[in-house]
């Protein structure tokens, strides 16, 4: 029983095209059709009736914060493992953002996360478990689990020294700092922003108001200069495929450096190129395409002049010169 994909879960978290439905009968909580928070008294009458061998916890695109006291609390009502999928939010943990409830690891049964993203380490993942449960995840290789990588066994050895440090605690807290920022800038402008903004390192612009999917949202950006994904929200009527809303995060820009006053000018940029894209009109319907969108060219050209303008304060490597 895991978080539904249009609630900000994860595929592997139940979704019926992924490997977790085919093996096991997944059921899915989704978030308060009102708040899009996360009503832990609803997942808990849930669980109650469905009694799942497993719950769990954790997300790919929600914004807010989860209190894995609660979880535990939920699972050991109705004997069930806490599975915490934290692959997402991990260096958060490790840089100590999440804390005290919102810490799964004191909670958990077994928690996965990868190696990249918030942890900043190389692309991989990893398993920490209970010992009543080393025997079976053991047994995930051939099946699941591939063959270990030495030299990403050593990257991953370098990542978590890093973690260690009081630099790289510095760093995860500027990333929720710096999020929370990039949302007040999208807001201001009048973007709507899912749950109204963000307690981690993501947040879901909602296109809706816009009248253009995600897709097309997507396409736009990337063609000014700036890599998003199409994302579901909550209940989204588009789908998985096309989408209404556009996932996005400051992860990396905090590493290059970037603080609040680049998320503004960030957010000015997403505005701009978003405001004034506008979907193309089929001529065997007269009704706005879901896929395809035009961006005025002048609007392109001024979007990626400043992003360069940012790239070039901000190098990815300062000491190659370009």
């Amino acid at each position: 029983m895991g978080l539904s994909l249009h609630s900000g879960g994860h595929l592997t978290h139940g979704l019926r095209q992924n490997v977790s439905a085919k093996m096991m009968r997944a059921v899915t909580y989704s978030v308060d059709p009102k708040t899009h928070l996360l009503d832990y008294q609803a997942i808990r009458k849930m669980a109650h009736k469905e009694k799942p061998l497993i719950l769990l916890a954790g997300f790919s695109a929600y914004s807010r914060r989860i209190n894995f006291a609660k979880m535990r609390e939920i699972a050991d009502e109705v004997g069930a493992v806490l599975m915490v999928d934290m692959a997402h939010f991990a260096g958060l943990v490790a840089g100590k953002v999440f804390q005290g409830e919102e810490d799964p690891i004191p909670y958990a049964h077994v928690v996965t996360t990868t190696t990249h993203k918030t942890l900043r380490g190389p692309r991989g993942g990893m398993i920490l478990a209970q010992n009543e449960f080393a025997e079976s995840i053991n047994k995930g290789c051939p099946l699941i689990l591939g063959g270990p990588l030495p030299h990403v066994m050593a990257a991953k050895a370098v990542a978590f020294k890093e973690a260690l440090s009081p630099a790289f605690q510095t760093y995860a807290h500027k990333i929720v700092e710096n999020a929370r920022a990039l949302a007040e800038g999208l807001k201001k402008r009048h973007l709507t922003v899912v749950t109204g903004g963000t307690d981690n390192h993501l947040m879901i612009i909602d296109l809706s108001s816009l009248g253009m999917t995600g897709r097309i949202g997507e396409t736009a950006l990337r063609e000014s200069g700036i890599t998003a994904n199409r994302n579901m929200i909550p209940f989204d009527p588009q789908g998985a495929w096309n989408t209404s809303g556009i996932r996005i995060g400051p992860t990396a820009l905090t590493t290059l450096g970037m603080t609040g006053v680049e998320m503004d000018e960030i957010a000015a940029i997403i505005a701009l190129v978003l405001q004034n894209t506008k979907p193309v009109h089929l001529a065997e319907t007269g009704q706005p395409s879901k896929t395809r969108g035009e961006t005025p060219l002048k609007i392109k050209e001024e979007a990626k002049a400043r992003v360069a303008s940012l790239l070039h304060r901000f190098p990815l490597y300062a000491e190659i010169q370009v």
